[in-house]
């Protein structure tokens, strides 16, 4: 039977800025809140540093690993973005960017088919990139408007044309990416007809105000969720003419959310640990179903730690430091900054992993969660 989640320490309680895998799970790479990009490996069950790359001059903020070509992109403060590929020798080259930006490259993800990325920024921009084969090099198309200020999440639909995109003027918005120059007109869609690049498809407010930090298109790309700072999570079905659900949660503000199938959505962030959330299509009623990381606790602990307290306070007038750490009952023991699914493709995924401010990286297992969770489902 599957582990409902394993641990991976990796930086010693070093903060995880992001993180990605390549397509069988092999390698996760990591940027520990710093400008460097590690890759490590897994054998024989334990997992290795392997390449560390160095090509940044400040804080990496995005990576993004192409499952089929397996190409590497990352984005950082310094305002650029790199595309890495592994030549002859096994070792991992860069090839820049050209970006065209002057504020920090916030976020990167690749499009489904593999051909081009879409980079955020805080220079109120979406970069989307392609390879000119003519020039040999990866050069950006600008989205501008309407935004008014940086953007911190990007997700692709599965058309491979429309892009969504959270930022901090509270908007949620659908994009169309369609590049003319190596791509086939694209067929209507829900989100609308008229696709010629930098097309705002769809503007979305969750009302109350709020950064919002993560976006994720469902399986289908009819449905688009995003969470706010303001602690909320909203839901909008373009095929009922993009009716919007908001709710407002009672714990701290989520930072990151991912469609699961078309009816279940992962999300996570301030309050350390990862909740399902269900949405009904027919009602287009979005709940809270299920916390995921339920911990087992001594009902004793407390009491044999007090008195521990109080032996050391008359042996050693002090206390020992382990006595004064506070433990949350979750698994991670700061912010969770980001998730990504694993095991397979949106609507087919098989779990997800989680990376926060403690340094660690959980992945989790949908089958072993639906075991150990009652009523708990994932697809």
């Amino acid at each position: 039977m599957a582990r409902e989640k394993e641990l991976i320490n990796l930086v010693d309680s070093v903060p995880i800025t992001c993180h990605a895998w390549n397509a069988d799970m092999s390698q996760l790479a990591i940027s520990p809140n710093s400008d460097l990009v590690q890759i490590f490996k897994k054998k024989a069950g334990k997992w290795e540093l392997g390449t560390t790359l160095d090509q940044h001059g400040q804080r990496v903020l995005g990576i993004d690993w192409a499952p089929k070509s397996n190409l590497l992109v990352t984005c950082g403060a310094d305002r650029n973005a790199y595309v890495w590929a592994l030549d002859k020798t096994g070792e991992w080259k860069p090839t820049l960017v050209l970006l065209r930006i002057n504020r920090a490259a916030t976020c990167v993800k690749w499009s489904p088919n593999e051909q081009k990325f879409a980079v955020g920024c805080g220079a109120r921009l979406i970069s989307v990139c392609y390879f000119e084969e003519e020039q040999n090099w990866w050069v950006s198309k600008h989205i501008k408007k309407p935004i008014r200020s940086t953007i911190l999440s990007l997700d692709w639909h599965p058309n491979n044309v429309l892009i969504a995109a959270g930022s901090t003027d509270f908007k949620a918005r659908v994009f169309s990416g369609y590049i003319k120059e190596m791509e086939e007109k694209p067929t209507p869609t829900v989100w609308g007809k008229k696709m010629t690049f930098g097309q705002c498809m769809a503007e979305f407010s969750n009302g109350g105000g709020g950064w919002v930090h993560s976006v994720s298109f469902s399986p289908s790309g009819n449905k688009l969720c995003w969470v706010g700072h303001d602690s909320s999570i909203s839901v909008v079905n373009a095929e009922h003419e993009n009716a919007m659900v908001t709710q407002k949660m009672n714990f701290l503000s989520l930072l990151t959310v991912n469609f699961v199938t078309e009816a279940s959505i992962i999300s996570a962030g301030h309050d350390c640990m990862p909740y399902l959330f269900g949405f009904d299509a027919a009602k287009d009623g979005l709940s809270l179903l299920h916390k995921l990381d339920v911990t087992k606790q001594k009902s004793s602990a407390g009491v044999s730690s007090a008195m521990d307290k109080f032996r050391s306070l008359d042996k050693k007038a002090t206390v020992e430091s382990s006595d004064l750490e506070c433990k949350l009952q979750s698994t991670h023991q700061n912010s969770i900054t980001e998730s990504r699914l694993v095991g397979g493709a949106r609507g087919s995924a098989t779990g997800f992993s989680t990376i926060g401010v403690d340094g660690l990286v959980v992945v989790w297992n949908f089958k072993a969660l639906e075991s150990s969770i009652s009523g708990a489902r994932f697809s």
